[in-house]
């Protein structure tokens, strides 16, 4: 912390505008702020395309059979779509958890890796896979535009001309920063990381159809004994897996947010079994269906 002279005042602006605990949008298209006064309860989400920047606090994240920490000053790099369970782990109502999460815009990575041709000091991506999400101390450079970023909320005249300006600078800081490397493979479209997260949209999107791994393959542009390595390598999951996070997420949300029972949830998200869909959600919750729904009724969980 002594080397990120802005982080106080990022600590700051997070607490004046997010004054409660939860996720809170801002004017600024793509930042959001998140605060927790209390340690939290694992809480499953999927993540897009992100960067998390940790003003207080730490937080636990497991992404399939990875964990992750990351605390204040840490920042937390995501490049494609990933389900992630994560769970606050120092916060107090005095000296609560809070982070800023933005957006990452692909067309802008793309858009910043083209120019590094003319100079900009991009290298170019790695040409093997790599992990997907990655952990690193936020440099000043970064925490500086930042801080800069949070404070148009106060200024929001300003936002319109400044925030997309601000924002280019923070994707241009990320990708010559520590984590770099998976933004410049999520900006190649050739990219093996970039040709994983063509099959994650898919499955993203057809979480509730059967699929070979030959058709995922294929999407992705490989051969089916490399796709499935390089997909371990990025999300630290089988596609199998991957999938089952998928469907138990919507699933959950599908019990809360629109009554299901257990049965009616599983069968939406593509389980032809009751049964066999009660066995994946206590393997991956710790707790059958009903007994998680009631955790989550009573605001003990997400």
């Amino acid at each position: 912390m002594k080397n990120l002279p802005n982080l106080a005042e990022l600590k700051h602006l997070i607490a004046r505008h997010a004054r409660g605990d939860g996720i809170h949008g801002t004017a600024v298209p793509a930042l959001s702020l998140i605060r927790s006064s209390a340690i939290s309860e694992p809480i499953h989400t999927l993540y897009e395309p992100s960067v998390c920047l940790v003003a207080a606090g730490r937080k636990r994240a497991r992404i399939g059979s990875r964990e992750i920490v990351y605390e204040t000053g840490g920042c937390l790099v995501v490049g494609i779509d990933l389900p992630i369970i994560g769970a606050v782990t120092e916060a107090t109502p005095d000296d609560p958890y809070l982070c800023l999460k933005i957006d990452l815009d692909r067309g802008l990575l793309a858009e910043l890796l083209l120019g590094g041709a003319s100079g900009s000091g991009l290298a170019p991506p790695a040409p093997e896979c790599m992990e997907a999400a990655g952990i690193h101390a936020a440099t000043p450079d970064l925490v500086d535009a930042s801080a800069r970023l949070l404070r148009l909320l106060d200024a929001p005249q300003d936002i319109a001309v400044l925030a997309p300006l601000i924002v280019r600078e923070i994707h241009y800081r990320l990708m010559t920063g520590p984590q770099g490397a998976i933004l410049r493979q999520i900006a190649s479209g050739e990219s093996r990381l970039a040709q994983v997260g063509r099959a994650v949209a898919y499955l993203c999107e057809n979480y509730a159809e059967p699929f070979r791994i030959e058709d995922l393959a294929r999407i992705a542009g490989m051969s089916a004994s490399s796709f499935h390595a390089h997909f371990r390598t990025a999300t630290a999951m089988s596609p199998l897996q991957f999938r089952t996070r998928l469907r138990m997420h919507e699933a959950r949300r599908l019990m809360v947010a629109e009554g299901l029972t257990a049965a009616e949830a599983g069968f939406r998200v593509g389980y032809d079994s009751p049964s066999q869909f009660s066995r994946d959600h206590a393997r991956i919750y710790d707790r059958p269906p009903r007994r998680d729904l009631s955790r989550m009724q009573s605001g003990q969980a997400y």
